[in-house]
C-alpha cells in the first residue's frame, strides 16, 4: 500500500464537504486535481471511497474507515506543526474557530481586538448551528468552539466566559409591552415563535417552561434569529432571544424586553474543546483572551452604544 499525506488531506476535505468543488476551493486546487488525487488514492487502497446516488456524493464503508484515520494523521501533524513552533520560537499560527449563531453578533468584535492584536494569527471563523458544532467537536475538525449550552455527554472541556440572558419580546405596541412583572401563566395566552429543532434556544425555553408547567402556544418554526426579530415586529408573536441580539433593536424602538416574572433564564457562553486536546499557541493565546477579557470588553462595548 503506498499513499502519500497529500493524497489523505484532499480526502479528508473532500469526505467533509462531500462535494469535489468546496474541496477544490479549500485546498486552492483544481476540481480535476481533487479528482485525481481521491482516484490515486482509491487505486493504491484498493478500494471505493466514494459513491455517487444521483447527483450526490456519499462515502461508501470503506471510505469512512479510511476517513477515521485520515482525520488522526492530519490532525497529529497540525499539532506536530505547533508543537515545533513553539519550541523554535516562532510567532503566528492557525486558529480555527466555530461559534453558534447567535455568538456571532458579538464574536466579530471580539475577534477584531484579538486580530489587532496578534495580527500574526490567521483566523479562520465558522458560524453555524448547534448539531454541527456538536459534530465539530466529536470529529476534532475545530481547535475551539463558541456556544451557549455545551454537551453534557461528550467528552469536552468547557469554560465560561460571558453571561448569556434569555428574555422575551415583543414589538412596542403589544399590550404587555409596558406592563411590570407579568406572570408566567400570563404567557399562555400568547403565541410564540421558536427557532428550529436543536437549536440551543429553542431547548433553554423548552426546558424553563417545561419545569414550571407552563404550556405556550407555538406559531411559526423559524430558522434564525433575524427572521424571528423581523416576524416579531411585524405582530405574529412573542420570541425568545438572547439578549445579545437585540442591541439595535431595543436602540431604535423596534422591539421592547418584556418585563417577565423570573426572566431573564440567565445562561452562559461557553470556550469548548475536545478534552485531553493539545492546543496550539494560537488557540491557546484566543481562549485565555476569552476567559480573561471578552466579559469586559462587552461591557465596554454595551456601555458605548446607550
Amino acid at each position: 500500500m503506498h499513499l502519500t499525506l497529500r493524497q489523505l488531506k484532499v480526502f479528508e476535505s473532500t469526505a467533509r464537504h462531500l462535494n469535489y468543488t468546496r474541496a477544490a476551493e479549500e485546498l486552492f486546487l483544481t476540481q480535476p486535481a481533487v479528482s485525481m488525487q481521491v482516484k490515486q488514492l482509491e487505486e493504491s487502497l484498493g478500494v471505493a471511497l466514494f459513491e455517487q446516488l444521483g447527483k450526490r456524493v456519499h462515502l461508501t464503508e470503506a471510505g469512512q474507515e479510511v476517513l477515521t484515520y485520515a482525520r488522526t494523521v492530519t490532525q497529529q501533524l497540525d499539532e506536530l506543526e505547533s508543537v515545533l513552533n513553539s519550541l523554535k520560537g516562532l510567532s503566528g499560527g492557525k486558529l480555527r474557530i466555530s461559534v453558534a449563531t447567535t455568538a456571532n453578533y458579538f464574536i466579530p468584535i471580539l475577534l477584531g481586538t484579538f486580530s489587532r492584536r496578534y495580527p500574526e494569527v490567521t483566523v479562520s471563523l465558522d458560524v453555524t448551528n448547534r448539531e454541527i458544532l456538536l459534530q465539530q467537536l466529536t470529529e476534532n475538525t475545530v481547535d475551539l468552539v463558541i456556544m451557549g449550552q455545551p454537551p453534557a455527554e461528550a467528552d469536552v472541556e468547557a469554560e465560561a466566559f460571558m453571561e448569556n440572558p434569555l428574555v422575551i419580546v415583543a414589538p412596542p405596541d403589544h399590550a404587555l409591552a409596558k406592563q411590570k412583572k407579568i406572570p408566567l401563566k400570563r404567557l399562555q395566552d400568547e403565541v410564540f415563535l421558536v427557532r428550529e429543532p436543536g437549536s440551543g434556544t429553542r431547548s433553554a425555553m423548552e426546558r424553563f417552561f417545561a419545569e414550571r408547567e407552563i404550556h405556550l402556544k407555538t406559531g411559526m418554526e423559524v430558522g434564525s434569529n433575524e427572521a424571528i426579530k423581523q416576524s416579531v415586529q411585524a405582530g405574529l408573536g412573542l420570541g425568545l432571544l438572547s439578549r445579545a441580539t437585540i442591541g439595535q433593536e431595543l436602540e431604535l424602538k423596534r422591539l421592547v424586553e418584556l418585563d417577565v416574572a423570573e426572566f431573564p433564564i440567565m445562561r452562559h457562553w461557553y470556550v469548548v474543546h475536545r478534552k485531553g486536546k493539545r492546543l496550539s499557541a494560537a488557540a491557546e493565546k484566543y481562549k485565555d483572551f476569552m476567559l480573561k477579557e471578552a466579559r469586559t470588553l462587552m461591557g465596554k462595548k454595551a456601555g458605548e452604544s446607550r
